[in-house]
């Protein structure tokens, strides 16, 4: 009888030791925090976590809002906004901001297939300012430039608004004035929702119209949400099927199909002395139909007086991932585009 009573508080002593280790080694939620960017509240479907008095916040959640485009692949992290990057690893305290080595207090990590990052390291190194509110549990994140009434405008419209083009099927691409959520973007030609055939950025968009379009004036419209929440809703149009002087763009590489690394030159030959612009979009495929464009390179140049013209071009690797290039050559009259799928190194 005794032995079997101290069988029973032994494994009662070490029941209470499992849980206590147990619940050491499971992180905080931090469920009753919230956090704002640029004013608007940030809904999260796994919430946020504390560790060693940090709060860490899912991967993309915060910084898509911030205007940043977010690359993960095999435990490297890396965020980029404008010009500033920030590369974070999975278990480490290491972490670079501008090819800078900085050091984190606790290190990102993994619960499931959901990775966290700490908020208030990555948002500051973003250009951001944090601030904390003890007594409302609320962490209020303001980007630089952020306000609640930035209206996004589209810029580099091609074809240019109020332009002629010969073409039936034109490259339509633009540029937004400032960041937007580019799930939050749709696109309308004459009406009719293209948005499923665009490749869209928060910097950028670009498709051609999957359909000959009949020959007359054309409207496209433009609507989503800047990175803050603010609503844009922008249009503008273009005639095509005009009896111009037809432009074209020859010699164009790197060709279709090439693979290449994350820096490359596109080069071309076009109508002598054109207005070139260049539209280079990284993409990630997922289930092998649904492409996310994980940022954009955007340039302009003339062609020489021979037509001949070149841009060197750098963009994050995406690793198994894809390169869309469109290349539009725009003439005082009219204009060509095309568009060439490369393939990035791992």
């Amino acid at each position: 009888m005794f032995t079997t009573q101290k069988s029973r508080w032994g494994l009662l002593a070490a029941s209470l030791v499992l849980t206590v280790l147990c619940s050491f080694a499971q992180p905080v939620g931090a469920q009753n925090i919230t956090i704002l960017v640029n004013g608007q509240q940030v809904q999260f479907d796994q919430p946020p976590i504390e560790r060693s008095g940090r709060v860490f916040v899912p991967l993309r959640g915060v910084f898509e809002k911030l205007g940043a485009s977010v690359v993960y692949d095999n435990g490297v992290i890396n965020a980029t906004r404008g010009s500033t990057t920030v590369q974070l690893h999975i278990g480490s305290t290491n972490a670079m901001v501008n090819g800078s080595s900085q050091q984190l207090d606790v290190a990102p990590f993994e619960i499931g297939a959901r990775t966290f990052v700490p908020l208030r390291f990555v948002s500051q190194a973003l250009g951001a300012s944090v601030d904390y509110n003890d007594n409302t549990q609320t962490v209020s994140i303001t980007s630089s430039g952020g306000s609640s009434n930035t209206n996004v405008s589209l810029v580099n419209l091609s074809p240019s608004a109020g332009s002629a083009v010969a073409a039936n099927r034109p490259g339509v691409s633009g540029s937004f004035s400032s960041s937007v959520d580019p799930n939050s973007v749709h696109i309308t030609l004459d009406g009719r929702d293209v948005s499923s055939t665009t490749a869209i950025s928060s910097t950028a968009f670009m498709f051609t119209p999957p359909y000959a379009l009949i020959p007359g004036s054309h409207s496209v419209r433009v609507t989503g949400q800047a990175q803050n929440g603010t609503s844009f809703d922008q249009s503008w149009s273009f005639t095509s099927g005009a009896n111009t002087q037809s432009n074209y763009i020859t010699n164009l590489q790197p060709a279709n199909g090439t693979t290449v690394s994350s820096s490359f030159t596109v080069s071309g030959t076009t109508m002598p002395n054109s207005t070139v612009r260049i539209v280079v979009t990284p993409q990630a495929i997922v289930g092998g139909v649904i492409r996310i464009s994980q940022g954009s390179f955007v340039a302009t140049l003339q062609a020489d007086s021979s037509g001949n013209f070149q841009q060197p071009v750098t963009v994050s690797t995406v690793t198994g991932g894809t390169v869309s290039v469109r290349v539009t050559s725009v003439a005082p009259s009219t204009s060509a585009s095309r568009t060439v799928d490369l393939t990035l190194h791992s």
